[in-house]
């Protein structure tokens, strides 16, 4: 016995010498301050800064079509260390660097001449895309690289600007970097059915093979602070930007899908025309696809429960069910207001589905969604849709009274 023993722990000291041997470590790591770490990016039509010409002026490069700029939003260990430093929060905590050309590797590239570290993608947060290009260039055009590189993070979300992108990677608040802004803001979706959910550089990927219509999150810049607001509509067909839409047309389409997290609906007391808050606790939609023959159409059922977070409506008690059933019905009626805006918007004026109906009806109906998907968003600009809300109060708050 004693013999076996020894064997097994003669066998096992063997193993782990090998087991050293494969550990070669991370022979192609970097240290950081070795590093000028890139955490966002921004695409916009061709406009080179002063200061870029200045750079350029004196130098001779290979001929570049100036399509778009890129601005490249980076951390160095200088800005790192200088924030931790007494003092150092007044500083700014990032630069930018904008690059104009026809091609996003080569810029990225022309970065080595100007910088005196290597610049690295791996902690890419979000890729802002100016509507001018959007509308020009299709989205597979413009992130090809991003798609491609696995230098880029699979997780960097993107983003389409009203006006230039480069704006929402500026800020005027010492110590904040805007691509963290940005990437942050995503989580405050719990609070509002403005926001819609984000889409990361690898769902993006799956979405442009689709084929499909769909949104990105829009976002309006102006003295170095932006705001969501609303939703940038993408032509499946063209990879294009096709056109906005507003805040509370993403409420009503938040409410179609059930994929909000939180918010609030404000509707008004038939009587007194005071304003009643309820805010969300659930969200559900089902989509339901029917097909008579080559007639299409869909049935929307909305549930939701939440509660009466604010009332104006001093005459009445909340405690008294007649009142809750006027504030359930005027809530519903709010809800159905806010998705017919949105459906009108969307199957009317841009004729495309980013909704998801088309991939309800690919699931309900395989073999008569192959017949429509080609020309799916025409088709749907066409189909009747009808819907039906049931909004339930199950709390008053802290208090019943007015």
């Amino acid at each position: 016995m004693k013999s076996n023993h020894k064997n097994g722990r003669f066998l096992l000291g063997l193993l782990s010498v090998f087991l050293l041997f494969s550990l070669t470590g991370c022979w192609s790591s970097h240290e950081i301050e070795e590093l000028s770490i890139g955490v966002g990016v921004a695409l916009d039509r061709a406009k080179k800064s002063n200061k870029e010409d200045k750079v350029n002026e004196q130098t001779e490069g290979d001929s570049k079509k100036a399509q778009f700029t890129a601005t490249y939003q980076v951390i160095t260990s200088q800005i790192a260390s200088s924030m931790g430093k007494e003092g150092g929060s007044q500083q700014q905590s990032y630069e930018n660097i904008s690059e104009t050309g026809d091609s996003n590797l080569q810029e990225v590239r022309e970065l080595s001449l100007r910088m005196d570290h290597p610049f690295h993608a791996s902690q890419m947060k979000v890729i802002v895309i100016g509507e001018n290009l959007a509308q020009t260039y299709s989205l597979k055009q413009l992130l090809n690289l991003y798609l491609r590189d696995n230098d880029f993070r699979p997780s960097c979300l993107i983003f389409i600007s009203r006006g230039r992108a480069s704006n929402t990677l500026v800020s005027k608040k010492a110590g904040e970097v805007p691509a963290f802004r940005l990437f942050g803001m995503v989580e405050n979706r719990y609070r509002t059915t403005r926001i819609l959910p984000p889409i990361s550089l690898i769902k993006l990927d799956a979405k442009l093979q689709s084929g499909s219509s769909f949104l990105l999150q829009n976002l309006n810049s102006g003295k170095g602070k932006v705001k969501f607001a609303g939703g940038a509509v993408i032509d499946g067909k063209t990879k294009k930007l096709r056109g906005f839409l507003n805040e509370k047309e993403i409420e009503g389409l938040t409410w179609l899908t059930g994929k909000g997290k939180g918010g609030l609906v404000k509707s008004f007391d038939g009587k007194t025309g005071q304003p009643i808050v309820y805010e969300i606790e659930s969200m559900k939609s089902h989509i339901q696809p029917h097909v008579d023959g080559n007639k299409i159409s869909f049935h929307v059922k909305i549930e939701s429960e939440g509660r009466i977070s604010e009332n104006w409506v001093v005459s009445e008690n909340l405690f008294k069910n007649d009142f809750l059933k006027k504030a359930e019905k005027a809530t519903e009626k709010e809800v159905k207001r806010l998705m017919k805006n949105v459906l009108n918007k969307t199957q009317q004026e841009y004729k495309l589905d980013v909704s998801g109906f088309g991939n309800r009806m690919r699931i309900e109906y395989p073999k008569e969604w192959e017949k429509v998907k080609k020309e799916w968003d025409q088709t749907f600009s066409k189909v009747p849709i009808r819907y039906d809300v049931k909004i339930t109060i199950k709390d008053y708050g802290t208090s019943g009274l007015n």
